[in-house]
């Protein structure tokens, strides 16, 4: 008989383990190729030495002359805090009861339940790899007060379900939850839940985070060529080397000179061997328009955990959502590491449970947590085009707002 004690053994010994691996490899695509280590963590922290530069005791001499002096490696330490994700399921009493005598009703019940978180997870982890750690999603535009719509920048961001918190500055202003209903792509506007809150308080310029995720997100792409001056508790005008290279906002076309301009720059200053290309779908037609404008070879690559992707010379180009409209990444991900206290596990209570009844209501809940935090050890070796222009229009977006992907 199917019971709560079933659920909770059921989540720990059966689900966490395929989550986990959902999470790691099916989640995002850069994801999939980032390795993931529980080294050099000192408590909350991460903290680890990297070397940039070459050793300078190296040179010529004559036959009898003074030998090269000594000089080693160039040392930096590294050292950022772990942060903290987490994804929450919940079961009602009342489904688990409904199942009690119906193994299969039992078991579609969680995993239902355990595809819903999954999907979640996967949504914010990508939007992560490509942040700035802020967990800032939009900024408001307009807030039409009759319809409750709210208009943004920008919506790449947004998915239905999501809850978000709304900030003037570093005051929150929303008193209730702004759970997002519809996200009109087309538009840049969402609707959100009314009976939770009447948004009242929503306002234009006001910016639009995560619930409970300002400041607290994992350092993402966003944050290593943001222009702010320190990372990783380093200041770039100390250390210019983690200052990745970045092309200015001027508009250009995509091509394969464009792109080769700037592996040829990595691998002339950093040595930097470029395994990773990361754009917006805009970019991606655009370049696909190119090749197929001089009647070349789409080549196709499978990456790990499915992923299938057009190819430059070789290197994958891969479209994400997250991916600012005419952006390129040029990344060699094996300067990437996910630093991890552990895998995805539950929060477990005393008594050894995962599932707990939530106070006051008949329904139960579980938290899965991961503390990791994003590293790159040679910021210098990568890479940003910007200002590509899309020269393909999205033909299932309104022609007058093709900037809406």
């Amino acid at each position: 008989m199917v019971s709560i004690s079933t659920a909770d053994n059921a989540l720990k010994e059966v689900y966490v383990g395929v989550v986990a691996n959902q999470l790691n490899i099916n989640a995002n695509p850069l994801l999939a190729q980032i390795k993931r280590s529980n080294k050099n963590i000192m408590g909350k922290e991460i903290v680890k030495m990297t070397t940039y530069g070459i050793n300078g005791g190296v040179g010529a001499g004559e036959e009898t002359g003074e030998l090269p002096v000594a000089s080693g490696n160039n040392y930096a330490q590294i050292r950022a805090t772990l942060k903290n994700l987490y994804g929450q399921l919940e079961i009602s009493d009342k489904a688990i009861k409904s199942s009690a005598n119906n193994i299969g009703a039992f078991v579609d019940l969680l995993a239902y339940e355990m595809e819903g978180l999954v999907k979640a997870s996967s949504f914010n982890l990508g939007r992560m790899l490509y942040g700035d750690g802020s967990g800032k999603v939009a900024t408001i535009s307009a807030v039409d007060s009759s319809t409750k719509v709210v208009t943004c920048d920008s919506v790449k961001n947004l998915i239905e379900g999501m809850v978000l918190n709304a900030y003037a500055g570093d005051t929150k202003k929303n008193t209730g939850v702004i759970k997002v209903t519809y996200v009109d792509r087309a538009n840049n506007k969402f609707s959100f839940d009314t009976s939770l809150y009447a948004g009242s308080e929503l306002a234009a310029n006001q910016v639009l985070y995560v619930q409970g995720s300002k400041g607290l997100e994992i350092s993402g792409l966003g944050k290593l060529f943001s222009t702010e001056d320190s990372i990783y508790g380093l200041s770039k005008t100390v250390y210019p080397w983690l200052a990745p290279y970045q092309t200015d906002n001027t508009a250009k076309e995509v091509s394969d000179m464009l792109i080769q301009q700037a592996l040829d720059f990595l691998e002339e200053n950093t040595g930097s061997q470029i395994n990773f290309i990361a754009c917006s779908s805009k970019v991606r037609r655009a370049y696909q328009e190119y090749l197929t404008a001089y009647r070349r070879n789409v080549d196709i690559a499978e990456l790990a955990g499915g992923f299938k992707t057009i190819t430059h010379n070789g290197i994958p180009v891969v479209a994400d959502r997250f991916v600012d409209d005419d952006t390129m990444f040029l990344l060699n991900t094996n300067d990437f590491t996910l630093h991890e206290l552990d895998d995805w596990k539950w929060i477990e209570g005393e008594d050894g449970r995962v599932l707990r009844q939530n106070p006051g209501h008949a329904t139960y809940s579980a938290t899965l947590v991961k503390y990791a935090e994003l590293i790159c050890d040679r910021p210098a070796a990568q890479a940003k085009i910007c200002g590509i222009k899309a020269t393909v229009t999205n033909p299932f977006l309104p022609s007058t707002n093709a900037g809406s992907n």
